[in-house]
């Protein structure tokens, strides 16, 4: 709920903003005032999107529903399979070279982005070389807008659950803020930590304990 809380408050800026930045002055008056067209449209995508949120069974289903509420659209039921074909040829084409690995679950693609170049050890501060890689996929969601980004962060087994936990809701956070701050929807975006449950390696070495510190990113198609 506080999450949920946290969207409607940030639609609402920015339906303020909007509703600030398309005012003119009346030449009769001299007052400021906003068309009230602009009125009435900003009003209709916050309240398409407050209805959105209230609405579905469950998350991933809310946000879709706010988004399409909110006038973003979705993609025609005939055409996702292609335009997720062509934002993976994208992501692969961005990301090659970086570590980060491009792979696809039905209409959904999952970014894996290892330890090496996210976070240091029991850090949530992004690592200086991460911003590349995450400006790199800022430009392809940007573009193909029709998707929403889970953020799912992992660790390793060492330290508490706990403790974990926390750390990795705080890279999942961190990575979603990044994203806000270059533009990307705050609707779009969803956070999840996991700490140690989903492991993809034996944590008994070094190397698989660096395997299960990772950040993936699930794209999911708005339908």
């Amino acid at each position: 709920m506080k999450a949920k809380r946290n969207v409607l408050l940030t639609s609402a800026l920015s339906t303020s903003l909007l509703l600030n930045a398309c005012t003119t002055v009346n030449p009769y008056t001299n007052e400021r005032q906003t068309s009230k067209a602009v009125i009435g449209a900003g009003t209709a995508a916050l309240a398409g999107a407050v209805i959105g949120l209230i609405s579905g069974d469950n998350s991933r289903e809310r946000r879709k529903r706010a988004l399409i509420g909110a006038g973003l659209g979705a993609i025609a039921g005939g055409t996702v399979g292609y335009y997720m074909d062509v934002q993976e040829a994208k992501l692969r084409q961005q990301l090659q070279g970086t570590g980060v690995s491009v792979t696809r679950q039905g209409n959904n693609i999952i970014l894996n982005m290892p330890s090496n170049i996210t976070f240091g050890v029991d850090s949530s501060a992004i690592d200086g070389a991460f911003f590349d890689v995450l400006n790199s996929v800022n430009i392809v969601v940007k573009e193909y807008n029709k998707t929403l980004i889970e953020v799912m962060g992992h660790t390793d087994s060492s330290g508490s659950s706990s403790h974990n936990l926390a750390l990795s809701e705080r890279r999942a956070q961190a990575v979603a803020s990044y994203f806000r701050s270059r533009g990307v929807d705050p609707l779009r975006l969803e956070t999840y930590g996991y700490g140690e449950d989903y492991p993809v390696a034996s944590n008994a070495s070094a190397d698989g304990r660096s395997k299960n510190r990772r950040v993936e990113l699930v794209l999911v198609p708005i339908t």
